[in-house]
């Protein structure tokens, strides 16, 4: 069947997108790339919906890249063409990166700029001077230079392409969507991406569409279960920070793990009670200057971290505050959580973001909507790999719960979670060494991790920017998941007793002990004639160090040299 599907030099894309393409490793298309990218092509409007890692970001890039490379053989005047919206920094980061892929072999024709960064506005103007094809950025960001003037749409934009379009209006950025219509020409070829359908993506067709194709692909807006594998598990708080930290320390959750928490001082909380037992993980969330958060993602995709835990406060924030969020343009929120630093409303780790190679991902604290859920357990199973997720719900997330499944078995039967069988008994000896770890994790313990990784982070994101401009390979060596300890570390507690293991995952977790016993009868089994004695197991004096005798030359048994 692979032969019959539309192949990506039969769209009619120019031969260095095609060769960028085979760099990239992509052999055919997905599904929604092969539908969208013709019909973007022939100047349509589109509408997609497919679900999270389905390949919806090259599905708009490659028809904007090829229209901008079609216009320039015409019109040799350099303008902004295209505009991109996107809902937080770390998409637009991981866009512009797309977009530069992309067009590696015609870097000069097409030139991209990522404006959602938190730089001043004065210190991104010089960018947009030079007029990019194409402008990345976030609906407040992209306003904010089209009301200081540092950007001029009005008569040059040919596409405007507004990606995760379902998360826009719950990230606050209606307002600025609206207002900043005003500066775009009446004709425009427009995309909308979106992992849902919601009423909010209905709304924003209805104000940026005209006559769209809708694409929905894919019934389901996760992978089925043989792809995805989705479990609960009914635990209540205490419970929750005894299974993670028997799931983490004896291994039983293997590969790289997201873990979602859904608030900043849970992120902490749950980094130091780890630290207690030598699990380093790395922190995200907005109070993390956004090149840090940057560079933990591409760090974690390239295999330096196994764990991050993410605060998806999008989730818990109060939809009806975000309107009112959006009328103070490019400014953080004044208001902090516990001694943190302000904010930044545009941050979304569960959102859009590309980790890669996602093995797991657990909700440590269940999310609050369906969409949420969907974005989260999306960061998992993308493209044709295999995924799991966890979630562990409390007596009060249960409606929650029941809410999630509701829409998964409209969607699909076998979306459902399924239980996670885990006999809590069985881990019933690690309660106390977690009550211990959990007494020493004040709330003034986290508070002052809280305050100490912001000056860590700020410190490496600021004053070292410089130096790694000069020397990048030093940035490889910038680590983010160092112990914080301003609790009480136990040494005592890295380590875990043999008789403390449940026998049924003796097999399964091999502690140092049953290790050290296995080589100890590995060694018993070697032949005996083939061993050569070792240095140490030689008697005492026929060690020539300490004896200055040397015996056993070749041919010469018995002879003693003496020095």
């Amino acid at each position: 069947m692979a032969d019959e599907r539309l192949q990506f030099h039969e769209m009619g894309i120019d031969d260095r997108l095609l060769k960028a393409v085979a760099d990239l490793g992509w052999s055919q298309p997905t599904l929604i790339q092969e539908k969208a990218i013709p019909l973007a092509l022939e100047g349509k409007d589109l509408l997609a919906r497919a679900r999270t890692g389905s390949g919806k970001t090259a599905a708009y890039a490659v028809p904007v890249a090829q229209r901008i490379l079609t216009s320039k053989q015409s019109v040799r005047e350099q303008d902004v063409r295209a505009l991109i919206l996107v809902p937080t920094k770390e998409l637009g980061r991981q866009v512009q990166a797309m977009m530069k892929q992309l067009t590696a072999y015609c870097s000069r024709d097409v030139r991209v700029a990522d404006i959602s960064g938190k730089a001043d506005l004065s210190a991104q103007r010089p960018i947009l001077m030079e007029k990019p094809d194409v402008v990345v950025g976030t609906p407040s960001r992209v306003l904010a230079h089209l009301n200081a003037q540092n950007l001029v749409l009005h008569s040059s934009l040919e596409m405007l392409v507004v990606d995760e379009a379902d998360l826009l209006f719950s990230f606050g950025f209606e307002a600025d969507l609206k207002n900043l219509l005003c500066h775009l020409p009446k004709i425009y070829q427009s995309f909308l991406m979106s992992a849902t359908l919601s009423e909010d993506v209905q709304a924003l067709k209805e104000l940026l569409l005209h006559n769209p194709v809708i694409l929905k692909l894919q019934g389901s807006q996760l992978p089925d279960s043989s792809q995805l594998q989705q479990y609960s598990i009914n635990c209540e708080e205490e419970d929750k920070f005894l299974l993670i930290y028997t799931l983490l320390k004896l291994r039983l959750v293997q590969g790289k793990t997201l873990v979602f928490v859904g608030a900043v001082e849970r992120c902490y909380r749950l980094k130091l009670f780890l630290e207690q037992f030598g699990i380093p993980a790395c922190v995200l969330n907005s109070e993390l200057p956004v090149q840090s958060r940057c560079h933990i993602i591409t760090q974690f995709n390239q295999g330096f971290y196994d764990y991050i835990i993410a605060a998806d406060e999008q989730s818990l924030a109060d939809p009806s505050a975000a309107p009112q969020m959006s009328a103070v343009k490019g400014k953080k929120k004044k208001t902090t959580e516990g001694g943190g630093k302000a904010k930044d409303k545009e941050y979304g780790v569960s959102r859009g973001v590309d980790f890669q190679n996602v093995a797991n991902v657990i909700n440590f604290d269940f999310p609050t909507t369906v969409e949420s859920y969907i974005h989260r357990v999306g960061r998992t199973a993308r493209a044709d790999n295999p995924g799991t997720a966890l979630s562990f719900i409390s007596h009060t997330e249960l409606g929650l719960l029941s809410e999630v499944e509701e829409a998964l078995i409209g969607d699909k039967a076998d979306s459902v979670l399924k239980p996670y069988k885990f006999k809590m008994e069985e881990i019933e000896g690690f309660r106390y060494r977690c009550r211990d770890a959990m007494r020493s994790v004040t709330k003034q313990a986290v508070k002052e991790a809280r305050l100490k990784e912001i000056k860590q982070e700020l410190l490496n994101s600021e004053k070292l920017k410089t130096y790694f401009e000069d020397n990048p390979r030093d940035l490889q060596l910038l680590r983010h998941d160092k112990d914080l300890h301003p609790a009480v570390v136990k040494p005592h507690l890295k380590n875990i007793p043999e008789y403390l293991v449940p026998e049924t995952l003796r097999d399964v977790v091999n502690p140092l002990v049953s290790r050290k016993r296995r080589r100890m009868k590995k060694e018993k089994s070697k032949p005996e004639g083939v061993v050569k004695t070792s240095f140490k197991r030689n008697m005492k004096g026929t060690n020539p160090l300490k004896s200055f005798k040397y015996s056993g030359g070749r041919g010469k048994k018995g002879k003693t040299v003496q020095s």
